[in-house]
């Protein structure tokens, strides 16, 4: 049994807890500075709570005596602080951020850690990248990798097409900041809710456009080989455009924004996750195409319902802990979600979730 620390007892925070004490092999504390959170978690004998401000080094580094591993489920803004601890601590550290700077500063403290340092363990940033990068590798020259992730209603009836299905935070978040890409060989820096596409699948329309975060650090990984990479959010068509008068022509801040989503626009369980790789170049000297497609619904877990997002992002984190815990995985400095293989993803207890019971899991389909 191994005893793990999860900072954030929010939506994604209640599935990694679900999931890693009913797997008989993890003890979970959680930790959240919300008594409101705390209470909402499900009593277990292998689960256990703490009222925790991480922003205080004195009360992390205690918190953390004993533990084989952190799992940082808090806002992009916290994160650092419950990195910095666990580097400190040398404790296993996992966490969920899709915020750049987050990831550039863990990569940094990685760089003399006695553990394991693995930011972007979730969706999107994180499983996207396992996807392209399993695709990427059966090339012999790359031209372009796109990679595409909606977390989607499945019931849309407001103008923006959308419910709240995870972090209000995080989501304005990667509609306001610089957005990694590789254009004609160049790692570039592209504004959000731009690169605007459509597309249809399985009979539906959508739009995809640049955010933030969900290139992961495949940027690096592929630099030199790739001529074009990029990252973009699938939506319902129309939803863009009310972002940007909400954005640029009205100009709320990141802060206001935050505040009304969480107003005005319902939470929803259920959703649909939405994840479309595709990947264009030679392979034996024919030029070709092939994709991944998966879509992921909500479902019931135990005796509750979960959303689709819950279930990924959660199994995503779980199954990167449990790569580590069974030394599948490097032990100690910083690790890339690109190092964990597609198969080896899947075929874990976890990653097993992203196998849909309404439309098969993976399928690679090669371009007439």
């Amino acid at each position: 049994m191994k005893d793990v620390l999860l900072v954030g007892g929010g939506k994604i925070g209640a599935m990694i807890t679900e999931l890693l004490a009913n797997s008989g092999d993890y003890r979970v504390t959680v930790a959240d500075h919300a008594a409101d959170a705390l209470a909402r978690v499900r009593p277990s004998e292998r689960v256990d709570t703490l009222k925790l401000d991480v922003t205080g080094e004195a009360a992390i580094g205690p918190a953390l005596a004993g533990k084989f591993a952190v799992l940082s489920a808090v806002p992009y803004r916290l994160t650092k602080y419950v990195a910095r601890a666990a580097a400190e601590a040398g404790v296993h550290y996992f966490d969920l951020t899709e915020d750049v700077r987050t990831t550039d500063y863990v990569k940094k403290l990685a760089a003399g850690a006695a553990s394991v340092m693995m930011p972007q363990c979730g969706l999107a940033p994180g499983f996207i990248s396992i996807a392209a990068h399993d695709l990427a590798g059966k090339f012999t020259r790359l031209e372009e990798v796109r990679m595409r992730v909606g977390a989607l209603t499945e019931h849309p009836t407001n103008g923006l097409k959308y419910n709240l299905t995870w972090s209000t935070e995080g989501l304005i978040h990667e509609y306001l900041a610089k957005c990694d890409s590789i254009i004609e060989g160049r790692k570039r820096k592209v504004e959000p809710l731009e690169g605007y596409e459509t597309f249809t699948l399985d009979g539906t329309d959508y739009e995809a456009f640049n955010t933030s975060g969900g290139l992961g650090t495949l940027g690096d990984t592929l630099a030199g080989r790739v001529r074009n990479l990029n990252y973009k959010t699938i939506r319902y068509p129309g939803h863009c455009e009310i972002m940007k008068l909400l954005i640029r022509d009205l100009r709320l801040s990141e802060k206001a924004l935050t505040r009304i989503f969480k107003k005005a626009v319902p939470l929803t369980y259920q959703d649909v996750v939405l994840i479309f790789v595709s990947v264009t170049g030679e392979i034996d000297g024919e030029l070709r195409q092939e994709s991944y497609v998966n879509k992921v619904y909500s479902r019931e877990h135990g005796d509750a319902r979960w959303s689709a997002i819950q279930i990924t992002t959660a199994s995503a984190i779980c199954a990167a802990l449990d790569l580590v815990a069974s030394g599948a995985l490097p032990l100690a400095g910083f690790v890339r979600q690109e190092d964990i293989a597609l198969g080896q993803f899947l075929n874990n207890r976890f990653g097993k979730n992203y196998k849909s019971d309404r439309l098969e899991a993976l399928w690679r389909q090669s371009a007439q």
